[in-house]
């Protein structure tokens, strides 16, 4: 693709006008939400779409999560039922997006769903987001990063990941999550956990299943990886790595000092992005418990730390 010139401008409301006509011309803008960056497309617009592939390196059959305002547009898009429903009430705006049945004629683009007949949809809980969707409709919106690489959670990291390939960075500070959305697939009565996040999967209430294949964004085997090797589990480090610690395990730069996985969750991306520009040859991350917030970041975690 060629190159483009990347502007980073404030997510005010000059900024949000500018990313609006950015849209409305078919062209992806990267912006904040309360998990991590995206990088937006208008849902319904393949060419837009596909520039949001071409931009991110990223293989189409990877699904892509379509962002809504509310339950209300989501309804326009796919089929619901009433465990979904309860889902949404609960938990939206906010960091869960729901795998549900593709509504026929729906106002998405094919290329959005790889072709699946489901359709990942999320109602985000971050003022631009929802000030973009209101002006222009359903986006759908992938991290907005190159494809495998670590998740942005400032303007920085994505320009740092996407300058000359995207136009426009919309800078509404730090991710205040820090992490990716919880993916839940509902099918029926049948409910699935496809991707911790989040919203820790206690707080659902429901069982993880395995899913054939990928069905939902975040599923690949190596994804949210730096450069280097990653080593997990790690209470000491050799001279050659870079340390990332958790509670007693100072390393070189801590999650959390006091064992908070509501702050280490916030600082994962953050410190992952700080270890892989430290010119360490290898990258190795303490203990994290397995439990709420934990089983996300180890997720992250073990696919960054997944061969290549």
């Amino acid at each position: 693709m060629n190159r483009q010139t990347t502007q980073t401008v404030a997510a005010d409301a000059h900024g949000i006008a500018q990313a609006v006509a950015a849209l409305r011309r078919g062209e992806p803008v990267a912006v904040p939400t309360e998990t991590v960056y995206g990088l937006a497309a208008v849902a319904a617009d393949g060419d837009a779409v596909a520039r949001v592939y071409a931009a991110k390196g990223r293989p189409v059959f990877n699904p892509l999560i379509v962002h809504v305002a509310d339950a209300a547009m989501a309804a326009t898009l796919i089929d619901s039922g009433a465990i979904a429903a309860m889902l949404m009430a609960r938990f939206w705006p906010g960091p869960l997006t729901l795998v549900l049945p593709l509504r026929a004629g729906a106002g998405v683009a094919r290329l959005v769903t790889a072709g699946l007949p489901a359709l990942a949809v999320r109602c985000p809980a971050h003022p631009v987001m929802q000030a973009l969707i209101a002006a222009v409709g359903p986006l759908a919106a992938p991290s907005a990063n190159a494809s495998g690489r670590l998740s942005p959670t400032t303007a920085a990291h994505v320009a740092a990941s996407l300058d000359g390939r995207i136009g426009l960075i919309l800078d509404g500070g730090p991710c205040s999550a820090g992490i990716e959305s919880t993916i839940v697939a509902v099918d029926g009565t049948r409910v699935a956990l496809l991707r911790p996040g989040a919203v820790p999967a206690e707080a659902l209430a429901i069982s993880a299943a395995a899913a054939p294949g990928v069905t939902a964004p975040g599923q690949l085997a190596s994804h949210y990886a730096p450069q280097q090797p990653v080593r997990l589990a790690a209470p000491t480090a050799s001279a050659d790595e870079f340390h990332i610690g958790f509670g007693p395990v100072a390393g070189d730069a801590t999650l959390s000092a006091t064992g908070d996985l509501i702050e280490a969750a916030a600082r994962l991306f953050d410190l992952l992005h700080l270890a892989e520009a430290s010119g360490a040859a290898r990258i190795a991350v303490a203990p994290i418990p397995q439990h709420g917030l934990g089983a996300a970041i180890e997720d992250r975690l073990r696919r960054a730390a997944a061969a290549r």
